[in-house]
């Protein structure tokens, strides 16, 4: 999902105030895409396509991986037709219509973000013991959203039928917001058109109010499946709150419980398993579960943290009846909050870099699908 990078200068003047320059320490050399995909308007070629290793990572009829497209199609081992479809400001509230309905017979929802990196770091002690919340705030304050993909399941693990997965397009401009260069190059790369985003893209505060009354928040009957997801719950409650974060960590989780009153981070439950490291694709390979999609969009991610959630859960966390038994995990986030996860001496890395911040905060947020390294 993130990737280190730097910020421009001058896309930033409007952010670093006075009151800001004394929360921050940030360095920002100009935006040169390195990437020979990318147009004179900053986004990528619509029909802008990678390899990928998974049998199944292509979309059909030639259309390419850019998420410029209306939706991607693919079909699994066992011949099932999964669609994974494009969202922008145009139908968002179309699909959104469609999810409200869904939602009652599949209320397991996977989620993955992309956004812009990580540009920032508070000035304080690497070791105090609010300093990865700390981090996170001041990073999502300053940063917005790019694509969020959300999967859906029944409480076996069947992904709905035909349309499973949806892909939302949030509006950014490359030429106004902030970002980190190296993370906007992997998802230049990955597919995303950057000149879509900023022509089309939603309008956040747009899919804030479709989100609240979607019936996906404000539920404790919605299971919320995530991997090391820290960033991804912080940009949502940024997106359904209208405000920065919380002050402090506290105030930040009983907002998160407000919001989401069940979420499951699929980083944690493999914190509770022997033989389980590394990233979410690495896990997905241990366990079988196939990637379906363009890797580093968060419509594939999603769907690949769904089937990587229930494989996980039946191999390592099922009850006497054979049935899942989410009591050891529920609620908790790998590295934030009073879990054993969470970093509380020093770090051993160059404490004084953005480059070390980024790598403590390697797998988690958004562009770049760190989370699937």
């Amino acid at each position: 999902k993130q990737s280190s990078g730097r910020p421009p200068t001058n896309k930033t003047a409007s952010h670093t105030s006075s009151t800001m320059a004394a929360m921050l320490s940030m360095e920002s050399p100009p935006f040169r895409p390195r990437n020979p995909n990318i147009n004179n308007n900053g986004g990528p070629s619509p029909f802008h396509k990678r390899n990928s290793s998974s049998p199944l990572s292509h979309a059909s009829a030639g259309e390419g991986y850019s998420n410029s497209v209306k939706s991607y199609m693919f079909q699994t081992p066992n011949g099932e037709n999964i669609e994974i479809r494009n969202v922008w400001e145009e139908n968002v509230e179309e699909e959104m219509a469609i999810i409200r309905e869904l939602i009652e017979t599949h209320p397991y929802v996977a989620m993955d973000t992309e956004f812009p990196g990580v540009v920032a770091r508070p000035v304080s002690e690497t070791y105090s013991p609010d300093f990865h919340y700390k981090s996170l705030k001041c990073n999502v304050d300053l940063l917005k959203i790019i694509q969020l993909g959300l999967t859906f399941a029944d409480e076996n693990g069947n992904y709905a039928k035909g349309c499973p997965c949806w892909q939302f397009n949030f509006k950014f401009n490359l030429n106004d917001d902030m970002f980190a260069q190296d993370s906007i190059d992997l998802l230049v790369t990955s597919g995303i058109s950057f000149e879509d985003h900023a022509a089309r893209g939603i309008d956040p505060l747009h899919f804030g109010e479709l989100l609240m009354v979607s019936g996906l928040v404000l539920d404790d009957r919605v299971r919320w499946v995530s991997f090391h997801s820290g960033y991804d719950y912080a940009y949502l409650l940024k997106v359904l709150t209208t405000q920065d974060l919380p002050v402090d960590e506290k105030s930040f989780f009983e907002t998160l419980r407000l919001y989401f009153p069940t979420i499951y981070d699929i980083k944690y439950m493999t914190s509770l398993c022997d033989g389980h490291f590394g990233g979410l694709q690495r896990l997905a390979d241990d366990l079988g579960c196939p990637r379906i999609g363009p890797e580093h969009q968060a419509g594939s991610d999603s769907l690949l943290t769904m089937s990587t959630y229930f494989a996980l859960g039946k191999a390592k966390f099922t009850n006497r009846k054979g049935d899942i038994d989410d009591t050891k995990y529920k609620n908790e986030l790998y590295g934030y909050g009073q879990n054993h996860t969470v970093r509380r001496g020093p770090m051993t890395s160059n404490s004084n870099s953005t480059g070390a911040l980024s790598s403590m905060n390697s797998g988690e947020g958004g562009s770049g699908g760190g989370s699937v390294h």
